[in-house]
């Protein structure tokens, strides 16, 4: 499953259902909030949390909180009845600190119980079956990290949900956004630091080839519409749409750029090798000059020219740094933040460019 956050400090209800309703349209089917309730203002939170509840419902969205027992208080509700708040259209509750087992156990009966994936053990999840909990019934989640480097690193993650996967638990993380950052500190949301700094697309691409993650949620509330025509392409079309600086001005090659393409089905090793492109210039009415002629460093975009005899006018994208040769034009760039997607891009892999506007 696919997700988003929405917070209830912000009381724009009109923003949260564009946002929620453009994701629902991208192929999200989660949102996350947190019930963290200050003191002073419960009551207003109550009523946000329902407002939410309506649109998830509306959007026959999943929606899971964080709570604490003294914001469940707040709520008017204790473990034993929470799982009423299904009537607000809140499906599930994620749960921390200060939870006994038993309590996890009978909540899991009632409804979906998100527990803290790092710190699951196997003697906590043995006394919550000693209880009688329905693992089918929860998931382990991992938390966003605000503070830069304190995210988790790869190989721990990696290690961590793969016992989560191996016990019957499915695993959660987020991935940063790019706008509407969280006060106090204003950083992003990411589980691994290594995301802090990376594209929302990135992000979501690496964690979408990780075979132990099954849920990915957007921490931070709003991402920028690239971003979002991104993951659209990739959700809905299984193309990768990489943004491109482009280095040329001839319109039939800007054609060409323009098109969509495929990666050949027996995938170079160097290059990903545009199928569609050979067809370009392949009736000799065109003729392709040697211009550009420049090293092709991760991330090129080329065009073979007339040295190259019959390969003239195959559209490539270098996987690795290339030097420059005579026979292959450089015709433009995949912006720095796309070029690790490259990895990702098998044989057969559909893909599109779009022009920066930097």
């Amino acid at each position: 499953m696919k997700g988003i956050s929405v917070f209830l400090n912000d009381p724009n209800y009109q923003q949260w259902e564009r946002y929620i309703h453009q994701m629902n349209a991208s192929g999200f089917k989660g949102i996350f909030t947190s019930l963290h309730i200050p003191e002073d203002n419960p009551n207003i939170y109550v009523e946000r949390l329902r407002k939410l509840g309506g649109i998830a419902k509306t959007y026959h969205m999943d929606l899971v909180a964080d709570v604490s027992p003294k914001s469940l208080g707040y709520l008017g509700y204790s473990w034993e009845n929470a799982n009423e708040l299904i009537d607000w259209g809140v499906t599930g509750l994620r749960v921390d600190y200060g939870i006994d087992d038993k309590t996890i156990a009978d909540l899991s009966k009632q409804m979906k119980v998100a527990l803290n994936a790092s710190t699951i053990t196997e003697e906590s999840i043995n006394r919550i079956i000693h209880h009688d909990g329905d693992l089918s019934n929860m998931e382990a989640w991992h938390n966003y990290y605000p503070r830069p480097e304190t995210g988790l690193g790869v190989e721990d993650f990696n290690q961590k949900s793969q016992w989560l996967k191996s016990i019957g638990l499915k695993v959660m993380t987020f991935i940063p956004g790019e706008e509407t950052l969280r006060a106090p500190l204003y950083e992003r949301l990411p589980t691994l630091e290594k995301h802090r700094k990376t594209s929302t697309f990135l992000a979501f691409v690496e964690f979408d080839h990780n075979e132990w993650v099954d849920h990915v949620y957007v921490g931070d509330t709003g991402i920028s519409e690239t971003s979002i025509d991104q993951i659209q392409h990739y959700i809905n079309e299984k193309a990768f749409l990489l943004r491109i600086d482009v280095l040329t001005k001839d319109e039939e090659i800007l054609q060409l750029l323009n098109i969509n393409h495929n990666n050949r089905m027996d995938a170079a090793r160097d290059v990903i090798r545009s199928v569609e492109s050979r067809g370009y210039a392949s009736k000799g009415n065109t003729m392709i000059k040697p211009l550009g002629i420049e090293a092709r460093s991760k991330g090129s975009v080329t065009i073979d020219n007339c040295n190259y005899g019959r390969y003239q006018g195959e559209l490539q994208i270098t996987k690795v740094d290339l030097p420059k040769d005579n026979r292959v034009n450089v015709i433009g760039k995949i912006v720095a933040e796309d070029i690790s997607i490259l990895d990702y891009m098998k044989a057969g892999a559909k893909f599109k460019f779009l022009f920066s506007t930097n």
